[in-house]
């Protein structure tokens, strides 16, 4: 007797007679992102809107070119990026178009193209056990994975409700209890560690098998899917939107994860409310999917998602997931702004959802979509640090600071507490590195991450961040890093755009105080943004600070001694300092100021910095160590104090000028910003900035949590008064 099956008897026994009674699915085919009500509409309609039908007709011709040849469906044998491993999910896709396109242009023949490549699948699948890649801890059949065979399943079944109205009785009963009851039983009951994970593996399961059980018209599996193997609701559907997004819409893995996760959410979420209207399913927690949905929007800059924890770089709003999920809200809102994000789109998706969202770009009713500063808290309450984006305007190029200070993040966070970006003029100019990795690259590890995942781009000296020792924060241990989150001191953006995290756990006896401010017209009305950075111990460390910048290095003040660049050699031996090849050094005074120019797309970038205490300068390369050449060439300023107790760095970033090699010229490539002092007591920091015209400012900096407060200080003489966080003022004192 199959087991699983035993287990979903025994299930159905626990079901009581009200919940039964209260199962409301739909009694035909379709019922997941297209109803039944929808398909006469969208026959009716779908030639209403030139933009998706250019999408449907380019669909079909996609479609049409992938079924002339013969269905191929092989036995696996890859991993990720591998032959078979593409194929299957190129079919799964395929099964999913070829069903939908059957219920849009009513042309059976798409339907019967997925009911050939179904049956191979039913054909194919009760002969397979554990994938033959061991690379997983949770294996699949399929793939190598079982979070790819969930993925597959999530097409695959969506495909099949499509056509399942046009297919004979033996042919749904072979597809159903040949494939996909057997896909369902071993995605929940036979790979419960999975499935019963607060993880994205999880909520792809989940929306996999509820999914099949709307479908399938079997209520087994949909009790599965909202309440775990145990049905106590001590996992599923509920429990996956209850932990890992914050009340923000923030999702825990950050936004790279959030795009890829967000698509099995919202789907099945779609699905629910297509067959359970009574739900209310996205009323949940005051509305937090659809939070999520804005949030994954918010957390980008020029179409691209900020690239924390293990991201890929080049994955941005322009995703099949963000189709799915923008569609979806506006058919929930009709919030004009979000017909705006079709301009980084490159179409649409097989959803009645979608025609409408395109029906409405044609009718020219979208609106800008405006990025403004925002805090995005971390953890269920909350409560658990956040992500601050502070923004100097509302399009989608104007200057942006990130600042990292959430919670770790799971197996995917990194080491980067209190991490900082900068976004200027469509670029990352202050960058972070990312994951290590080719995505389905077989030849570089399979497309799974690579060793210089974890042996530098997780480390800490990877980010612009504080390193203490030469180590990494934690000690390199996730499960510590997990139980611990920064505190969001404060967050702004009434007149000063600002943040200030603190954290005192990453290392040991060692507390922590950023403090970023994105301060416009001030100072020749340059954009500029302030850091102050303040690490304190009881015993003396090495402290570095990295920052690492994309662009082409223009000078320095005072001038470096680049004799490490004749003799190459790594800067540590561990930690990710294995592969940072030493550039150069030049140490620094207490207080003596340094200054750094770069230019990145044709503007000019300059960094002037200074520190309480005397330290150095190094420039520095990533590639070292490196001998297959997975890693980018990285470059990086690091400021360092050899034995520091309490040590304040500062710098103040400014943005100015312009290169054009085509035309020839070159305007304000030199900064204005000539020198920084930095002065402090217990109540405020100041930095003091003179210009190249003998003009000064000061910007001044509360520390208290409380934003009601006011503020006095003499500063030499000057007497600079202020309510709130932060203000700046001129020469005199006055404020501006």
């Amino acid at each position: 007797m199959n087991v699983s099956h035993w287990i979903r008897g025994c299930i159905c026994c626990l079901l009581t007679f009200a919940q039964l009674a209260s199962w409301t699915a739909a009694s035909s085919n379709p019922r997941t992102l297209v109803s039944v009500e929808d398909v006469a509409e969208i026959q009716a309609t779908s030639d209403s809107s030139p933009s998706f039908a250019r999408f449907l007709e380019d669909t079909r011709d996609r479609i049409d070119a992938y079924f002339k040849a013969p269905p191929d469906v092989p036995i696996p044998r890859d991993p990720g990026g591998g032959y078979t491993h593409e194929q299957h999910k190129k079919n799964g896709i395929a099964i999913y178009e070829a069903g939908l396109l059957s219920l849009f242009t009513g042309d059976e023949s798409y339907a019967n193209h997925a009911k050939q490549l179904l049956l191979k699948y039913a054909a194919l699948y009760p002969s397979l056990s554990q994938h033959p890649v061991e690379r997983s801890q949770y294996p699949g059949r399929m793939f190598w994975q079982v979070l790819n065979e969930a993925v597959w399943v999530v097409y695959a079944i969506q495909g099949y409700d499509a056509i399942r109205s046009q297919l004979s009785d033996a042919e749904r009963e072979l597809l159903e209890n040949g494939l996909f009851r057997p896909l369902a039983d071993f995605l929940s009951i036979g790979s419960a560690s999975t499935f019963n994970r607060i993880h994205n593996h999880a909520a792809w399961a989940v929306a996999a098998v509820g999914t099949t059980g709307y479908v399938l018209d079997d209520q087994t599996y949909v009790d599965l899917a909202f309440k775990g193997t145990n049905l106590d609701g001590s996992a599923g559907f509920l429990k996956l939107v209850d932990y890992l997004f914050s009340p923000d819409g923030y999702y825990t893995e950050g936004p790279y994860y959030q795009r890829y996760a967000l698509m099995p959410f919202v789907i099945f979420a779609r699905i629910v409310d297509v067959n359970e209207p009574s739900r209310d399913i996205f009323r949940h927690r005051d509305g937090v999917l659809l939070a999520a949905i804005y949030a994954c929007v918010d957390l980008s800059y020029n179409g691209l998602f900020f690239p924390l924890n293990d991201a890929i770089k080049d994955k941005g709003l322009n995703t099949v997931e963000l189709r799915y999920g923008i569609s979806i809200a506006y058919r929930l809102t009709e919030d004009p702004r979000l017909l705006d994000i079709a301009n980084v789109q490159d179409g649409f998706v097989l959803t009645a959802d979608s025609l409408k969202y395109a029906a409405a770009i044609d009718a020219g009713k979208s609106e800008p979509f405006e990025y403004i500063s925002r805090l995005f808290r971390d953890g269920p309450m909350g409560n658990r640090g956040g992500l601050g984006v502070l923004r100097g305007g509302f399009g989608i190029a104007d200057q942006a600071v990130v600042v990292k200070a959430t919670s770790h993040g799971f197996g995917h966070g990194h080491f980067d507490r209190l991490n900082w970006l900068y976004y200027d003029n469509g670029n990352e100019i202050v960058s972070d590195y990312g994951s290590a990795r080719f995505l389905n690259v077989e030849q570089k590890e399979g497309g799974r991450y690579l060793p210089e995942n974890t042996t530098w781009a997780k480390q800490t000296i990877s980010h612009n961040t504080v390193v203490v020792d030469e180590s990494s924060q934690f000690q390199g241990d996730a499960r510590v890093a997990d139980e611990h989150h920064p505190t969001i001191v404060q967050f702004d953006y009434d007149t000063i755009p600002l943040i200030r995290a603190a954290t005192e756990h990453p290392y040991e006896n060692v507390r922590m105080d950023r403090v970023l401010a994105l301060v416009e017209n001030v100072a020749d009305e340059r954009h500029l943004v302030v850091d102050i950075f303040t690490v304190e111990s009881d015993q003396a460390h090495q402290f570095d600070l990295p920052t690492y910048f994309e662009g082409q290095f223009i000078e320095t003040n005072p001038e470096p001694d680049w004799t490490e660049t004749r003799n190459l050699k790594p800067l540590g031996s561990t930690n990710g300092y294995q592969h940072l090849w030493l550039r150069s050094r030049h140490d620094l005074d207490a207080k003596e100021n340094f200054a750094f120019t770069w230019l990145a797309d044709g503007r000019f970038y300059t960094v002037t910095s200074t520190q309480n205490v005397s330290g150095s300068v190094i420039f520095a390369q990533l590639g070292a160590n490196d001998p297959n050449f997975n890693l980018r060439p990285q470059q990086t300023f690091i400021r360092r104090v050899n034995e520091g107790r309490k040590v304040t760095f500062v710098s103040v970033l400014e943005s100015h000028g312009e290169y054009n090699g085509a035309a020839e010229y070159t305007i304000n490539n030199q900064p204005t910003i000539r020198e920084i002092a930095y002065a402090e007591d217990a109540d405020a920091q100041i930095v003091r900035l003179r210009t190249a015209t003998n003009a000064t400012y000061f910007l001044a900096f509360a520390r208290q949590p409380n934003k009601q407060l006011s503020h006095t200080i003499n500063l030499d003489g000057t007497l600079l008064k202020w309510d709130g966080y932060a203000a700046a003022f001129n020469g005199e004192g006055k404020e501006i």
